[in-house]
């Protein structure tokens, strides 16, 4: 299982969130998401303690809690969801007609 932290400061490290959270037990691993073109992380990440029990003292103890100035959002992570191939919608490949190669 793991926790996802929303709402972090865009200053935070993954030292930074190990320590709030081994206030509630042992942290197992701490994921910080960057992004891609600047490297600063992108306000969010996803930690993992040792038990269920850590996990829920720590999303009760934290969540709306102020950190770094910012009120924080913290519950148990959702699964992945896949992100396979599109299939129909869309308009990649200039489907929306405004710049279609017919019409010119």
């Amino acid at each position: 299982m793991s926790i996802y932290v929303g709402n972090l400061s865009y200053q935070v490290t993954e030292e930074d969130v190990v320590a709030v959270f081994r206030e509630y037990g042992n942290v197992k691993q701490v994921q910080v998401p960057t992004d891609r073109e600047t490297g600063r992380p992108r306000g969010f990440c996803f930690v993992e303690m040792e038990t269920e029990a850590e996990e829920t003292a720590a999303i009760e103890a934290l969540d709306g809690a102020e950190w770094m100035g910012r009120s924080l959002k913290v519950n148990k992570a959702k699964p992945r969801e896949e992100r396979g191939g599109r299939s129909g919608g869309g308009n990649r490949g200039g489907g929306n007609g405004r710049f279609s190669r017919d019409r010119y």
